[in-house]
């Protein structure tokens, strides 16, 4: 899956020399909490809710409301962004994606395309992939089965469930590091008794069951 099918494109985004009750405005009334900032164009860096959170004055300072309201309005978005984000091609894998996030801790990456925002691809659509990649949601049958780890283990399971005739809709291989590994296998039906036992006959240990 590539990040071009899950990104939000055309994103909107901040002049790096706006100001924060600017940027306050913008977030509330597009309901978004993240903008990539731009300068002369091209991304320089990229602010949050939390980074406008942290320039504002504690609940203790003893500036009355009007001060506060001053200096805020003289505040540049640029004084407080996150500058040189990370970013992430258009064309790379998801998964690319989610190592990149993870590695620099953070949730929300511009993805760039010749030098220019095109979209944004967060944490959340990340996880949203996850769930329809794994099928999580569609009704069905997911097993998990236990196999050894090694050659010819998805033709064997391919074989049963086609001499079942049932449909594999999602799987994924999830490796232990040991001799075996769990294969999470999804089917188009919630009547897998008989598929069940076949697994079984053929050397598998079905180890969980979840129909939807």
């Amino acid at each position: 899956m590539f990040v071009k099918w899950r990104m939000t494109a055309n994103p909107f985004t901040i002049d790096s020399g706006v100001t924060v009750p600017d940027a306050i405005e913008l977030m509330q009334t597009h309901n978004i909490t993240k903008l990539p900032v731009l300068r002369d164009g091209k991304l320089c860096g990229v602010v949050s809710q939390s980074d406008i959170n942290r320039a504002l004055p504690s609940d203790a300072t003893s500036l009355s409301f009007g001060e506060v309201a001053y200096l805020l309005s003289k505040l540049k978005i640029y004084k407080i962004m996150q500058k040189n984000p990370p970013t992430i091609s258009a064309d790379a894998m998801l998964e690319e994606a989610a190592i990149v996030m993870r590695d620099s801790k953070v949730d929300i990456l511009p993805v760039m395309d010749e030098g220019k925002v095109v979209g944004v691809i967060t944490e959340s659509d990340v996880l949203d992939a996850f769930i329809d990649i794994n099928g999580a949601r569609e009704p069905g049958t997911r097993l998990v089965i236990e196999a050894d780890d090694q050659p010819g283990v998805m033709s064997r399971l391919a074989r049963v469930t086609g001499e079942l005739e049932t449909n594999i809709t999602h799987i994924a291989v999830y490796r232990t590091g040991m001799e075996s590994s769990f294969v999470l296998l999804g089917v188009n039906t919630v009547n897998t008794s008989d598929l069940e036992d076949a697994f079984t006959k053929a050397g598998f240990q079905v180890r969980y069951v979840l129909r939807r």
